[in-house]
Formats: C-alpha cells, sequence, structure tokens
C-alpha cells in the first residue's frame, strides 16, 4: 500500500533485474519524446535508475515535452534525467536541435478530443511520426500505440493476437495505425529498428480502468456494464517492457507487441471486489455486450514474463488509495467507449 505519491512514484521508478541487465547493454543514449504524459515521468526515472544499476552513467536519459509544469521537470532533473523543453508540433521547430540519441522511446500522442479535431489527432499520431522516424533513422525506437487498432472481438475469444487483423474504429484509433504504419515504413525502407508497443489500459492508482470504476463504486455512482470486460496492466510492468522491447526492434519488419495483463477482467466483477473493499453494493446500469476492445498478450508474457502486480493486488492498492483520499489525475480513461469516438 501507499501512504503518499511519493511512495508510488518509488515504486514505479523500482527496476528489475531483467531490465537492469537488459539497459546495462544500450548502446547509446535514450531520449523520450513525449515524456511529459501520464506514463513518462515515471518512465524516465526508472530507466535512470536501471541504467545506473547496470553501472551505466555513461547513458543519458533525455526527456523532451512542453514541461508547462516545471515542478515536473524539477523533480526529472533531481533524479538525474535531462529535461529538454521543446513543442514537438510547433511548425518551425526543428528536430535537428534535439540530441542524437541510439535509442528513442516515442510516447507522443492525441486521443481525447480527436472526435472534433481529427486532423489534430492525424497530425500527431501519424505526421510527427514521420519526422520523428526521418531524424533518428539509425536509432532503436520504441513507439507506443494502441489496442485500439484492433476491432472489437468476443469476450470469450482471449482478445487479438498481433498477427490478426487489424480493424480500428474512429479516428483515433486509426491515426494510430498511420503512426504504426508510418514507423513500420521507417523499419522497411530506411533500416530504422522499430518495436511497435499495443498498450491496453495501464494503471498506476491516480488514473486507468480500476481508478475509473472504483471512484463510480465509493461515490454511489452506477457502473455502465455495457463493456464488460478490458484489459489492464501495471504501469510499472509497462515501462519495464517498453524500455525492454527497444532490444528487440527489428528493420524489415517491425517487431509489434500486445502489452496489458493476462485477464480478461470483467468490469462488473471488479466493481464487486471494489464494493467488498468500501462495503458498499455497486449499482449497476446496462447489460454486457458480447464483444469488447481485447489484446491477447501471450507473446508478451513469454518474452518478459507475467506482470509483478497481480490484479487483485491492483484492486486493494487502488481502493487504499481512494479512502485515504490521495489524488486522482482527473482524466477517464473512457474505455466504455465503443464507436471510437474520444
Amino acid at each position: 500500500m501507499f501512504t503518499d505519491e511519493a511512495a508510488l512514484e518509488e515504486r514505479l521508478a523500482t527496476p528489475s533485474p531483467a531490465l537492469i541487465a537488459d539497459l546495462g547493454r544500450l548502446e547509446g543514449d535514450l531520449l523520450v519524446l513525449g515524456a511529459g504524459g501520464k506514463m513518462g515521468p515515471s518512465l524516465c526515472r526508472l530507466a535512470r535508475r536501471a541504467l545506473d544499476a547496470a553501472g551505466r552513467a555513461d547513458v543519458t536519459v533525455y526527456a523532451v515535452s512542453r514541461w508547462s509544469d516545471k515542478a515536473a521537470a524539477d523533480d526529472l532533473e533531481a533524479a538525474g534525467v535531462r529535461t529538454v523543453a521543446f513543442d514537438l508540433m510547433d511548425p518551425g521547430a526543428d528536430l535537428a536541435a534535439l540530441p542524437d540519441a541510439g535509442n528513442v522511446v516515442f510516447m507522443v500522442g492525441a486521443k481525447f478530443g480527436s472526435a472534433g479535431a481529427p486532423s489534430q489527432a492525424w497530425a500527431v499520431n501519424a505526421a510527427m511520426p514521420d519526422r520523428v522516424a526521418r531524424r533518428w533513422s539509425g536509432s532503436r525506437i520504441a513507439a507506443f500505440s494502441t489496442g485500439n487498432v484492433y476491432p472489437l472481438v468476443s469476450v470469450s475469444s482471449g482478445g487479438c493476437t498481433e498477427s490478426d487483423p487489424v480493424g480500428p474504429v474512429g479516428e483515433y484509433a486509426m491515426s494510430c495505425l498511420g503512426r504504426e504504419r508510418i514507423f513500420g515504413h521507417a523499419a522497411l525502407t530506411l533500416g530504422t529498428k522499430v518495436a511497435t508497443i499495443r498498450l491496453n489500459y495501464a494503471v498506476d492508482l491516480r488514473y486507468g480502468v480500476l481508478a475509473d470504476i472504483a471512484a463510480r463504486v465509493q461515490s454511489g455512482e452506477p457502473v455502465d456494464v455495457t463493456t464488460g470486460h478490458a484489459n489492464v496492466v501495471w504501469q510499472g510492468y509497462a515501462n519495464e517492457v517498453a524500455l525492454r522491447s527497444l532490444l528487440h526492434a527489428t528493420d524489415g519488419e517491425a517487431f509489434t507487441l500486445n502489452l496489458t495483463g493476462p485477464e480478461t477482467a470483467s468490469v462488473r466483477r471488479l466493481a464487486q471486489w471494489f464494493g467488498e473493499e468500501f462495503d458498499r453494493e455497486p449499482v449497476f446500469v446496462g447489460a454486457e455486450s458480447p464483444t469488447a476492445l481485447l489484446s491477447d498478450a501471450s507473446r508478451c508474457h513469454a518474452l518478459f514474463g507475467y506482470p509483478d502486480v497481480a490484479l487483485r493486488t491492483l484492486v486493494g492498492w487502488q481502493a487504499d488509495w481512494l479512502r485515504r483520499g490521495l489524488p486522482l489525475s482527473g482524466k477517464p480513461t473512457k474505455f466504455q467507449v465503443r464507436d471510437g469516438r474520444f
């Protein structure tokens, strides 16, 4: 359990022996683009700690963002991460001004509001990757994507595998597939080593599917079970896999990986667990649909092991977080959306 945000950040920044070993093999510096988002700061701290533990003080971790939150940038600097204030969407910005690096993690993305401003989503999710791929064509690039590139599938199917056909629904999902195709083109034509990470719903207690459900149960608000199943995964594991995937990046055909937990989690069951935690009966609306957005992450678990924090443990952590009145991000996942309009 965590008594405050500092304790949570400490847990998120604690590297596993496997991560330490893998990052010890990196050639060149590490550049994180879009490092100011929900996952970026913890990924940067995790990388810095793993590199230090591996005796790789020679590797610089650069965190690139607009850094409108100066306190977040200062915290990273104090942790040994070099922050770089840069607006990647500024049409006059020259990517040549950013550091060279042998390893790049691409975390930039536009999701919420994409239904009303689709051109912005395409500019961020599909056009920007072309500039990035050309600027760091000789680097290893781990590019965050999303399970939204898949269609809704039967909740009894186990989820889509990496070899299943994609079927994005809505502008956001289509633009994310565009991002994948652009990086894939770089792998094919420029020889860039690319790893594409299709992430489904990271959880860090301040946000995520579990926070969304738990907050509604705690407050007595109804939980909509129309989208009755989802995948979730501990953010610390997600960041570790993203960093370790750099060593699996390939040219020719990009390495593609579904990143999520092993369970097809029932929204109703999760709400019932939170009901037990809060000693109140959850209220439900809707009826479970036979399909949901689900991914099969068997390949991920075979390569990198199972997530180190189990789903039921995450539920307990999430409930304790809310009982303590600790902060939420105020950014719901909108995992219930079925028409692709975010």
